[in-house]
């Protein structure tokens, strides 16, 4: 990579787009509204089960020149979700101000794990076992989407929802692969733990990116 690009990249004038697309939001709070997506290459945060493993090196994917990314924004919705990957991992102060300065607005799915950027309107934290997210993340979350592999991770997003404040919304989700096991019991626990929300991957019931 030559300097210049480096530099761009640097100031987040230039991100690693893997992929973008308008669509249906198909997770959490704002499921069943229209939104665009912007997919961000780079994750060490390395969750087994992860349906984007593609994402996982920025390598692979060209640094593009984010006013251009805003400019297709733009032309689709007025509010983008940006996710990964992990995009943490890059600075987002610019996006998310010239997102803005177009009346967009900005929302996160992240992991949390690395330091906080960007301005939003909307920021979902999914913490993992593997890399936990930094304490401004906590602070920072309107919604905590814990996914539910196995009966552990009941006792992990409890934990986890000790630390996000009053306002946060509490959801959780069965991860895709084991979701004829674990709806069942995450019905059941929401039943008797109501401060929690049930989240279902609707896009993939609607065959939808």
């Amino acid at each position: 990579m030559d300097l210049r690009t480096q530099e761009l990249i640097n100031k987040g004038e230039m991100l690693p787009l893997m992929e973008e697309f308008y669509t249906i939001q198909g997770e959490g709070a704002h499921t069943g509204t229209a939104a665009y997506f912007i997919r961000i290459g780079g994750c060490d945060v390395g969750c087994h089960w992860c349906d984007v493993k593609e994402s996982w090196n920025a390598k692979l994917h060209p640094p593009t020149l984010t006013n251009l990314i805003v400019e297709n924004a733009q032309k689709h919705a007025k509010t983008v979700v940006i996710t990964g990957g992990e995009p943490l991992m890059w600075s987002l102060d610019y996006i998310t101000k010239e997102l803005q300065n177009k009346n967009i607005k900005t929302h996160i799915e992240t992991s949390g794990a690395y330091d906080f950027s960007g301005i939003w309107d909307w920021f979902c934290l999914s913490p993992k076992k593997t890399k936990l997210p930094l304490s401004r993340s906590y602070e920072e979350a309107d919604e905590l989407k814990m996914i539910i592999h196995n009966t552990h991770d009941f006792e992990f997003a409890e934990e986890q929802a000790k630390k996000v404040g009053d306002k946060c919304v509490l959801f959780l989700q069965p991860e895709w692969s084991k979701r004829d096991k674990m709806i069942p019991l995450i019905i059941d626990y929401v039943m008797k733990h109501p401060q929690w929300k049930i989240s279902l991957q609707t896009h993939k019931y609607l065959n939808i990116p």
